[in-house]
């Protein structure tokens, strides 16, 4: 009798311990996460059309790595920082004329609140940004042309990904 009880304990201990246990999670793609800045490019004369750029570069000053576009688009995305409230990112625009090729750099300084959002375990945290002014542009260090004509901010929270945050003109 005490070995059929002590069987029925152990096997109730192991039973609860398997129900207890929650499957191995995985972020399903399609869970909102932390978005992106969008970003899309205007011509400056008219600003109802897009105006791709080509060879260009991005990156966040002080870093050494960079985001390269070989590609023709009219749209980029850039991240912000979760873990600081300001960050200044370089716009390297390369364009090749009659004189060759010219890179012209400008940077524009992003100053932001942040709130994290719980997601799920296997998720962890969402962080939405909320922009607190326009952002500041200046020119790199020995250039004197901006290649940025204008940046107008179209929505200040940034929340998804599914529209535009900003417009350039150039």
């Amino acid at each position: 009798m005490k070995k059929a009880f002590a069987l029925f304990l152990l096997v109730l201990l192991v039973g609860s311990s398997f129900l207890s246990c929650e499957k191995d999670d995985i972020c399903a793609e399609g869970t909102p996460t932390t978005p992106n800045v969008v970003i899309r490019f205007f011509r400056s004369d008219n600003t109802s059309v897009l105006n791709p750029v080509s060879n260009f570069k991005y990156y966040v000053e002080g870093m050494t790595d960079t985001i390269t576009i070989t590609a023709s688009t009219d749209s980029i995305r850039v991240p912000l920082r979760v873990d600081a409230t300001q960050v200044k990112w370089g716009f390297i625009l390369r364009q090749t004329g009659t004189g060759g090729t010219t890179r012209n750099t400008d940077y524009l300084t992003f100053d932001y609140t942040k709130q994290q959002t719980y997601v799920s375990r296997a998720c962890g945290y969402k962080t939405t940004f909320n922009l607190t002014e326009d952002p500041v542009q200046t020119d790199a260090p020995g250039e004197n042309t901006l290649w940025i004509d204008e940046v107008e901010v179209e929505k200040y929270n940034i929340e998804d990904e599914n529209e535009r945050h900003i417009s350039i003109y150039y």
